[in-house]
């Protein structure tokens, strides 16, 4: 039977929805459209007279894909050029999804989505429904084929595994706050001092890059506070080399990504980094930079879109 143009307005009215698990689920925003996409052409295909509820039947079809997606991201991932970091979503974006409590908020925060990369396909895939969309444990059930019993358990065991990875409890605050964070960030890291920086650090603080081999990044961690220090002082000096390297001075920004700080470093219009940072009640915890440019296009899209006024400080 032939698609009516009901069937795709009523795909289109749901699709930020899919577009948001996916993220969720896969931590990358193209990945996430292709699933979606895919997904589109299976209701395409569908005897949409006999499905009782479609956006269950979208939510299933999609989640699937998604494991699927899943399983050989992680044969990929294990001879991935260093670090493998999510692709952050800039605010604005409505691939974020849902922000309403403070579970959906945790979920899409970046470092969750890094934690979520320990879980195995069926523990994220209820982690992301649970927490991120208040599926119930029957409907979960019904998407994944298992029991309702076996999507209780398997949530306890997802939420046990994303607590054991996390240092600290997350601190949320508002965009007034994140500015501030950031505010006394860059200019610690502009100071050329290693003190300021060390101040603002926990004890345990990292730093952590994705150049996905592209864009140089190392790939060990930073890991101290006097370490991630030096690292930052010498990140934010400037220098000849590094303006060669990148193509010229990029601009700095204090702005938001998945809900969390962050500095977004822009260069004739297009984002080339973005440092998402993780703040806890005794400082900051963790510097997540991503700077592989196959992670940025989106960013790069939604950026120009948009008028941020002028840079912070100019780098390099």
């Amino acid at each position: 039977m032939a698609m009516t143009m009901d069937d795709v307005d009523r795909f289109e009215a749901f699709r930020p929805r899919l577009e948001a698990v996916a993220y969720r689920l896969l931590g990358s925003a193209s990945e996430a459209e292709d699933a979606v996409q895919e997904t589109f052409l299976r209701w395409q295909g569908a005897d949409i007279d006999r499905i009782d509820v479609p956006e269950a039947w979208l939510t299933k079809v999609l989640t699937n894909l998604c494991l699927n997606q899943l399983t050989s991201a992680r044969a990929r991932r294990e001879t991935y050029v260093g670090q493998w970091l999510p692709e952050p979503l800039l605010a604005g974006d409505r691939m974020l999804g849902p922000a309403d409590t403070a579970e959906q908020r945790e979920s899409v925060s970046y470092a969750v989505l890094v934690l979520l990369e320990r879980l195995s396909p069926n523990e994220r895939a209820v982690y992301v429904l649970r927490e991120a969309f208040d599926y119930p444990h029957r409907e979960i059930a019904e998407i994944l084929d298992i029991t309702e019993a076996a999507s209780q358990q398997i949530l306890h065991r997802a939420k046990k595994h994303v607590a054991e990875g996390r240092a600290r409890a997350r601190t949320e605050i508002d965009e007034a706050a994140a500015r501030r964070v950031i505010d006394e960030f860059l200019a610690a890291a502009a100071s050329g001092r290693t003190e300021p920086l060390v101040r603002l650090l926990t004890q345990d603080a990292v730093a952590i890059g994705d150049g996905g081999g592209k864009v140089p990044a190392r790939a060990k961690a930073f890991e101290g506070a006097l370490a991630v220090a030096k690292f930052m002082r010498g990140l934010f000096k400037p220098g000849a080399a590094k303006r060669a390297l990148v193509g010229g001075s990029p601009g700095v920004y204090a702005w938001t990504a998945n809900g969390d700080p962050a500095v977004v470093v822009v260069l004739d219009g297009r984002v080339i980094g973005v440092m998402c940072l993780e703040v806890a009640a005794d400082g900051i915890v963790a510097f997540r930079n991503q700077v592989n440019p196959d992670k940025l296009e989106r960013a790069t899209r939604l950026w120009a879109a948009g008028d941020h006024g002028d840079p912070l400080l100019t780098v390099f």
